[in-house]
C-alpha cells in the first residue's frame, strides 16, 4: 500500500546539553555562559545572569515539520527559570519554575502550523532574581530536515597532564577537563591503575625514592581516548612527613578573581588544573592598620563560606597552593610600625586557620615599607611553620635594583621566600639587568628584567615571570604565550632568546604567573594551554 513517509521523531535542538559551548544559541546581552558545574549530564550546562532590564534570555531557531506537534523539555535548576516556544504558527507556549535547589525538568508541547518551518525555542530567568542553569534541551518530534545533534563520540584525549603534591608513597595528579568526557582512567607505567570522575587524582601504594610515568585517558558511554602525553613524577625520600602541597620545581601561579569585573566568573574548583599556586584575590584591610579581612564576593555564585572552603581543601587534595594575596590594583594595608606588623601576622595567620590557606601573597601596589613588612612576613612564617608559601608581585619600577623596599624586603626574607613574581605590564621602559632600556611587549622586556632579580641576589627558583593573560587583562603590557615560552626558554636553556641574551642559564627558574585565571578562561584558556605544559616541562 502506497503512502508518504513520514519524518522519524528526534530531538531537534542542536548542542542540545551545551557540550559545545553556546554553539547554535544565542543570549541578550553575553548573559549567559556555559560552566562545568553543576550540569545535569555531560560537561556542560547553561547559565544564565539577568541583569538590569536583561532577563537572560537564550534562545535558538530549530527546524520543524508543518502540522506536527512537539514535545518541549529542559532541566533547570537555580533561580526563576522559563521555557517556551515562539513562531509555532499556531499557539506559542511556555512554561516556568520559581526556583530550584536540584535540577528539575520544565515540559510543554506546542504544535506547528500548515507553513511552519522552523521555531524558536528559548529559556530566561526573571528581573532582580538569580542565576539560572539550564542543561539537556530536547524539542521532539518530526525532524524538520535540520537533523539533531550527532550521535557521541568517544572524549578527546586529555591535556596539561602535571604532578603536584608527592609524598613517599604517593604523586597526586591534574589536568584538565575533557568536553564530553564522564571519568577518566590513570595509567603509571604504562598499566591502568585507578579511576576518577574529576580532573585530579593522587595515585598510591608507591615506593619511597621512585621515579614513574604517569598517563590519563579520558572515557564516556562511547568508549575511551589515547592516552595523554606521558608525565614523570618522583617519590620523596621516606622517614618524613611532608606536609601540605609542595610547590613543583616550576610552576604557574594564577591570580583567582573574588569580584566580577566583566571576566569569566569562576569558583575555586574552576580555576584551570594547570596553576599550581592560586592566588586568592583580595583580601581587605580593616580601619586596624597592617589588619587584613576576607569577604567572600556573593557575584560568585557560592551557597555560603563552607562551599568556598570546600573548593580550597579539594584543590589542596589536588596538589595545589592556595594563598590569599594582599593588595592590588586598588587595595592597600599600612605595616609602618610594630604594632601593625604583628596586627598583620596575626589576622593574615588568622585567616590561613579559618579557610586553609596554605601562605600568603604580597601585592602591595602603593608602596612598601621593608622593615616592618619583613617584621609581619617572619612573624606569619614563625606562625605557619616552613610549609608556608609566600609569593610576591611587584611592579617593574619596584625591582629595578637592590635598593627599593621592596627587593630589599624580597632579600630580608629570601630564606623563606617562594617565588617573586614581578608584573611585566602596566609598566613604562625600564632597564634591563644589562643597563640597556628595554620596552614592554617583547622577550628582551622579560628576560633583561628577570636577570635583575636573578644576579641580584635571588635564587632562580625565587624568580617567576608575571604576565596578563589577555589584552584585556591589563592596561598594557600583553605578550602571546608564545613570547612567554621563549622568555623561559631563554632563561632556563638559552634558547629562543631576542636581542639580550643572559651571560649564563638558570635552570631552576620557577615558572610564571598570570593575571587572572579568570581572563584566562574568557580567553579560552589559551595562555594556560599554551604556557602551564611549557613551565611544567622546563628542566
Amino acid at each position: 500500500m502506497g503512502g508518504v513517509a513520514q519524518a522519524a521523531d528526534i530531538n531537534v535542538a542542536k548542542n542540545a546539553g551545551f557540550e559545545a559551548g553556546l554553539a547554535n544559541w544565542s543570549c541578550s546581552g553575553g548573559s549567559g555562559a556555559v560552566v562545568g558545574a553543576p550540569v545535569r549530564s555531560g560537561a556542560g550546562a547553561l547559565k544564565g545572569t539577568p541583569a538590569g532590564q536583561d532577563n537572560a534570555r537564550c534562545s535558538q531557531s530549530v527546524a520543524v515539520q508543518p502540522n506536527s506537534t512537539y514535545t518541549l523539555s529542559a532541566w533547570v535548576q537555580g533561580g526563576y527559570a522559563y521555557l517556551g516556544a515562539s513562531g509555532t504558527g499556531t499557539t506559542d507556549v511556555s512554561t516556568w519554575t520559581p526556583g530550584e535547589s536540584g535540577w528539575k525538568q520544565l515540559t510543554t508541547t506546542f504544535r506547528t502550523g500548515a507553513s511552519t518551518r522552523a521555531v524558536t525555542v528559548y529559556t530566561h530567568g526573571w528581573y532582580g532574581q538569580s542565576a539560572y542553569l539550564v542543561d539537556d534541551v530536547s524539542v521532539f518530534g518530526p525532524d524538520g530536515g535540520g537533523g539533531g545533534d550527532p550521535d557521541p563520540q568517544a572524549p578527546g584525549t586529555p591535556a596539561g597532564l602535571g604532578v603536584g603534591a608527592v609524598t613517599s608513597s604517593s604523586v597526586a595528579l591534574s589536568w584538565n577537563a575533557v568536553s564530553g568526557a564522564t571519568g577518566y582512567n590513570i595509567y603509571r607505567d604504562g598499566t591502568k591503575v585507578q579511576t576518577a570522575t574529576v580532573t585530579s587524582a593522587t595515585v598510591t601504594g608507591l615506593a619511597a625514592a621512585t621515579s614513574y610515568q604517569f598517563q590519563v585517558s579520558a572515557t564516556n558511554a562511547v568508549g575511551e581516548s589515547a592516552k595523554s602525553a606521558a608525565v614523570s613524577g618522583r617519590t620523596s625520600p621516606g622517614g618524613g612527613d611532608p606536609g601540605g602541597p609542595a610547590v613543583p620545581r616550576h610552576a604557574l601561579t594564577g591570580y583567582w578573581q573574588n569580584f566580577n569585573n566583566g571576566a569569566t566568573v569562576q569558583k575555586l574548583r574552576d580555576v584551570q588544573a594547570q596553576y599550581d599556586i592560586i592566588a586568592v584575590a583580595f583580601a581587605d584591610s580593616t580601619a586596624t592598620p597592617g589588619q587584613i579581612v576576607f569577604n567572600l564576593s556573593s557575584a560568585l555564585g557560592y551557597s555560603g563560606v563552607a562551599e568556598f572552603k570546600s573548593d580550597i581543601a579539594a584543590k589542596k587534595a589536588a596538589g595545589k597552593s592556595v594563598i590569599i594575596s594582599v593588595g592590588g590594583e586598588l587595595g592597600n594595608v599600612t605595616i609602618n610600625s610594630d604594632a601593625s606588623a604583628t596586627a598583620f601576622a596575626n589576622s593574615a595567620y588568622a585567616l590561613m586557620q579559618e579557610y586553609g590557606f596554605n601562605g600568603i601573597d604580597i601585592d602591595l601596589e602603593h608602596g612598601i615599607n621593608s622593615t616592618y613588612m619583613t617584621k609581619a612576613l617572619r612573624q606569619l612564617s614563625a606562625k605557619a611553620g616552613s610549609g608556608m608559601v609566600l609569593t610576591m608581585a611587584p611592579q617593574t619600577i619596584d625591582m629595578q635594583n637592590t635598593g627599593t623596599e621592596y627587593f630589599k624586603t624580597a632579600l630580608a626574607v629570601k630564606d623563606i621566600l617562594t617565588v617573586v613574581n614581578m608584573q611585566h605590564y602596566n609598566s613604562g621602559s625600564m632597564l634591563g639587568c644589562d643597563g640597556q632600556v628595554y620596552s614592554q611587549g617583547s622577550v628582551d622586556f622579560l628576560t633583561a628584567l628577570a636577570c635583575i632579580q636573578l644576579e641580584g641576589g635571588l635564587d632562580p627558583s625565587q624568580v617567576g615571570i608575571g604576565v596578563p593573560a589577555s589584552t584585556r587583562g591589563a592596561g598594557s603590557g600583553y605578550v602571546s604565550p608564545t613570547i612567554v615560552n621563549n622568555a623561559l626558554s631563554c632563561l632556563t636553556r638559552g634558547t629562543n632568546c631576542g636581542n639580550f641574551k643572559p651571560s649564563k642559564t638558570y635552570p631552576s627558574l620557577r615558572g610564571a604567573m598570570t593575571w587572572s585565571t579568570n581572563w584566562d578562561a574568557t580567553a579560552g584558556n589559551a595562555w594556560s594551554n599554551a604556557v602551564g605544559p611549557h613551565v611544567h616541562a622546563l628542566p
